[in-house]
């Protein structure tokens, strides 16, 4: 019986199939390539386009003008600009990290741009919306020291944008996130206290509650944080500990009242 013929019959076959795939793909390639109208756009139109698309809130199509833009006229007049509005169009598109890798690389690439505390101000932005659920997920025991990074990582951007450009129309805002910030840390970690004290682990929940005075003094989270101590010294029948908390909250409250009107 001859093999050779069948065996020779299917190696047609099998390279003709090939070579129509390859001609299919590349067909397509080429028909892909038609089909993108950017490909003649000078760069003022591709800017154009993008910042229309941004005004219109079309982060993705804005995304892809940018970065076409960012690829084909990188040493253009519009290069920065679109790099800039890029950070902010990855940001609203919903990618934090991406935000913040841009946001880096071009402080990085221009540390002394006219531009550089807005680009501080949405890398602070986007490091929190890493995180946007923090508040939320305090129930759980070990989330929140990895959640309260995030603010704290947005607290020291804020900080460094304050103290290297005070002037900024940015500064404003940037303190105001950051009082937010404190705040809002202050509250992370009373109710943190608070978890620990309902499941009757009242050692933990006075480190955390300590942890509040010793921070975030001057927030109205200190005096709860104190009382929540106090509870906790009662429970571990401690009366002496729990009497003199009570009694730094009394001071606390007559230096309060003795606080000149403002």
């Amino acid at each position: 019986m001859n093999l050779a013929n069948p065996f020779k019959r299917l190696l047609l076959r099998t390279g003709a199939l090939i070579a129509v795939s390859l001609a299919t793909a590349s067909c397509s390639w080429l028909q892909s390539l038609d089909q993108d109208p950017t490909l003649d756009w000078p760069a003022d139109r591709l800017y154009t386009e993008a910042r229309t698309a941004l005004d219109d809130s079309n982060w993705t199509q804005a995304k892809d003008y940018y970065q076409k833009l960012e690829a084909r006229y990188p040493f253009g007049q519009y290069a920065q600009q679109a790099q800039i509005e890029l950070i902010y169009a990855t940001w609203k598109d919903g990618d934090a990290p991406g935000a913040v890798q841009a946001a880096d690389r071009f402080l990085r690439t221009y540390p002394n741009h006219q531009n550089s505390d807005y680009v501080m101000y949405l890398k602070a932005l986007a490091t929190l919306n890493e995180n946007d659920s923090w508040f939320a997920m305090l129930s759980a025991e070990d989330l929140a020291e990895r959640d309260a990074n995030a603010s704290r990582e947005a607290f020291d951007i804020f900080k460094e944008l304050v103290l290297r450009y005070p002037n900024s129309r940015f500064a404003p805002e940037a303190r105001r996130r950051m009082h937010e910030l404190v705040l809002a840390q202050a509250e992370h970690e009373l109710k943190t206290a608070e978890y620990y004290y309902v499941r009757h682990a009242y050692v933990a929940a006075i480190d955390r509650a300590q942890r509040v005075v010793r921070e975030f003094q001057n927030t109205p989270m200190r005096d709860d944080a104190l009382e929540l101590i106090a509870k906790c010294y009662d429970e571990l029948q401690l009366t002496e500990l729990a009497d003199d908390t009570r009694r730094i909250i009394e001071l606390n409250k007559d230096g309060a009242r003795a606080q000149p009107a403002r």
